[in-house]
């Protein structure tokens, strides 16, 4: 009951540690990889792109990561966290992030929820410092102010959660899975296709607009209007922002209908994804169609191509992709019936992360919607067995 809930702050419930400090001119110790602060996501961590530096071994213990270490950004960000839930990886943490374990009696997977809970509502704000650039510092940290009910409460609360959590990273990693599989079947014919023609030959590029920004007949209807800080993998559904019907008809967008390829054309260049649902897009993409070529195989072919263009590039300044480099590109063209037969495999697969990634965003959904009711104490768990 949220009466039996307490008073306490971060500093009483947990160890926290800011990472290390990165020292160009220090020379002793192994290179070692870390977590920055641009590997942290809310609730994930990005290992794509991890560096490296000098690393003693009595530092170990000081800035080594452990399985159920909380892991949070200072500043930038400050708040975003992922729960670091791994033993086959050595990683230690750089000073943009702190490291946080819990004391006994606390549940590390509920203070997780809590801050996700917290940084949405803005309850972490009155403890950032800076203007420009926020930061939260390790003593701010240590005294943010919040309520927790019992152990066994925070760990039924957590575990709740968790296995809303737990499907959808499985439906992410079937997902994964599946694109591999798509794309291994795809370059295998693809590598051994004879014939060759431009990009442009076998694929149209086409363009987006924009609305008027400042007209609100426009805006925030139900027509997704995806831009490159929209890119799924494979999948987008949801977009930052959405125009209506009038919107639609004042920009130089079409509707482009489910499984159109987009690419990123500028700030995040180069990024391909398959629309969710019908959207409409702006200009700093292209929508990549065919006459003769199912969507599904246009967004390998583009995978393909996008692949080369940033091949070419290397060692280049790649800030933008125009018309013209697609039409300079050229493609192997996979025959008219071994496509048939490729699809025939690639589709169901497709359609199987189009699924389930409708029912990530579902369940995302629903644990969005419980965690306010759950940290806040209004739905009682204490009876609960899960």
């Amino acid at each position: 009951m949220r009466s039996e809930w307490v008073q306490t702050t971060i500093g009483a419930i947990t160890d926290s540690c800011l990472g290390k400090m990165l020292d160009a001119k220090k020379n002793k110790g192994e290179y070692k990889p870390y977590l920055a602060n641009v590997n942290v996501r809310w609730g994930s961590f990005d290992l794509s792109d991890l560096r490296e530096m000098r690393f003693e071994d009595e530092e170990e213990e000081r800035y080594g990561v452990k399985n159920g270490d909380l892991i949070m950004c200072e500043g930038g960000e400050p708040g975003r966290c992922a729960l670091w839930m791994r033993d086959d990886y050595s990683i230690r943490v750089q000073k943009a992030l702190h490291r946080i374990r819990a004391k006994e009696g606390t549940s590390i997977s509920f203070l997780y929820y809590w801050f996700l809970y917290a940084g949405r509502l803005g309850m972490l704000e009155s403890y950032f410092t800076g203007t420009t650039i926020k930061h939260l510092p390790g003593d701010k940290l240590r005294s943010i102010s919040l309520l927790i009910p019992t152990y066994e409460e925070q760990c039924r609360i957590a575990e709740i959660l968790y296995s809303l959590d737990r499907k959808i990273e499985g439906n992410n990693l079937v997902n994964d899975n599946l694109l591999q599989q798509a794309m291994a079947i795809f370059n295998d014919r693809y590598d051994s296709a004879e014939e060759q023609c431009p990009f442009t030959s076998l694929i149209h590029v086409l363009g987006g607009g924009t609305p008027k920004t400042g007209n609100p007949e426009f805006w925030n209807g139900d027509i997704p209007f995806f831009t490159p800080k929209d890119v799924g993998s494979p999948y987008t559904f949801q977009t930052e922002k959405t125009i209506t019907p009038t919107g639609l008809e004042h920009c130089n967008s079409r509707l482009y209908p489910k499984n159109t390829s987009f690419v990123t054309a500028r700030g995040t260049v180069g990024k391909v994804s398959l629309a969710g649902k019908p959207m409409a897009m702006n200009q700093s993409c292209y929508a990549l169609a065919s006459d003769s070529i199912d969507p599904i195989l246009v967004y390998f072919y583009t995978l393909r191509a996008v692949d080369s263009l940033k091949h070419k590039a290397s060692g280049a300044v790649f800030d933008a992709i125009v018309t013209r480099d697609f039409e300079t590109e050229v493609v192997s063209v996979i025959p008219e019936t071994e496509s048939k037969a490729i699809l025939s495999l690639i589709a169901p697969m497709l359609e199987g992360i189009h699924t389930n990634t409708e029912e990530s965003i579902r369940l995302a959904a629903l644990r969005d919607a419980l965690l306010p009711r759950l940290m806040s104490g209004e739905i009682d768990v204490s009876s609960v067995n899960l």
